[in-house]
C-alpha cells in the first residue's frame, strides 16, 4: 500500500531511531556522529535533522521509545505477577542482560553524565526516566497493601522505587566488570532487604506506646 506524507514521515523516524540506538549501542553516545546515523539507516545527514534537533535528542528518542515498550510490553504481565515477583523478575533481568544490553546500560550511564554537564537536558531526561519509575512506584505500594505494612512517614513509595532502582542498576553496572561478585541471587537478595528494610522501618519508629506513627502510604 502506498503510504501517506505522515505515514512515510513517522516510517522515517523509527529507522532514523533504530538506526542511532544500533550506533549508540555499539559505539556509545559521543563515539557516533549524526552522519554515522544517517548512513546506518539510508537517509541523508539533512533527514536526521529534519526529525530531530540534534544529537540528543536522538537519544532521547531512543531512551522513550526503549521505556515505552517496557511499559506496554512489559509490566502489565508483572502486574498480573504480583508486585514480588515482579520486582525480582526485574531484579533478575538487570543482573542477566548480555551483549546489546551491556552496551545500552554503558551507553545510558554515558548519556547521563552528558546530562550532568549539560542542564538544559535534565528535565527532559528526569521526565522519560520518571515514567519508568511509576510502576515501580505502584509496586511499592500494593506490596506494603500485601504485607499489611507502612512507609515511614517522612519516605514516599516514589523515593523507595527511586532506591531500588538505583541499586539494581547500580549492580548491573557493577556486573560489568565484576560478574563473578555480581549475579542474579546477589541482586534479588539486596532487592529484598532493601524493601524489608523500608517496611521494617515503620515498625521501629512506633510510639514508646506501641501506636504507629504513620501508617500511610504516599
Amino acid at each position: 500500500m502506498r503510504l501517506s506524507r505522515a505515514e512515510r514521515r513517522q516510517q522515517t523516524h523509527e529507522e532514523l531511531v533504530t538506526a542511532a540506538e544500533a550506533c549508540f549501542v555499539g559505539r556509545g553516545f559521543h563515539a557516533t556522529s549524526v552522519d554515522e546515523v544517517a548512513e546506518r539507516a539510508g537517509y541523508t545527514k539533512g533527514a536526521v535533522y529534519s526529525n530531530f534537533a540534534s544529537k540528543e535528542d536522538l537519544f532521547f528518542a531512543v531512551y522513550q521509545r526503549r521505556v515505552e515498550q517496557v511499559l506496554t510490553e512489559v509490566v502489565p504481565g508483572l502486574r498480573e505477577a504480583g508486585p514480588e515477583r515482579a520486582l525480582d523478575w526485574l531484579a533478575a533481568t538487570t543482573i542477566q542482560r548480555r551483549d546489546s544490553d551491556d552496551g545500552w546500560l554503558a551507553v545510558f550511564f554515558e548519556f547521563w553524565a552528558h546530562v550532568l554537564r549539560h542542564p538544559e537536558l535534565r528535565d527532559r531526561f528526569a521526565a522519560i526516566h520518571a515514567s519508568f519509575l511509576e510502576p515501580l512506584t505502584d509496586a511499592v505500594r500494593q506490596l506494603a497493601d500485601d504485607r499489611g505494612f507502612a512507609l515511614p512517614s517522612d519516605v514516599t513509595a516514589t523515593q523507595v522505587a527511586l532506591a531500588w532502582n538505583a541499586m539494581e542498576v547500580g549492580l548491573g553496572l557493577e556486573r560489568l566488570t565484576q560478574p563473578q561478585t555480581v549475579d542474579v541471587v546477589l541482586a534479588r537478595r539486596m532487592g529484598r532487604l532493601l524493601l524489608d528494610a523500608a517496611f521494617g522501618a515503620t515498625q521501629l519508629s512506633a510510639g514508646s506506646d506501641g501506636t504507629q506513627q504513620d501508617r500511610r502510604i504516599r
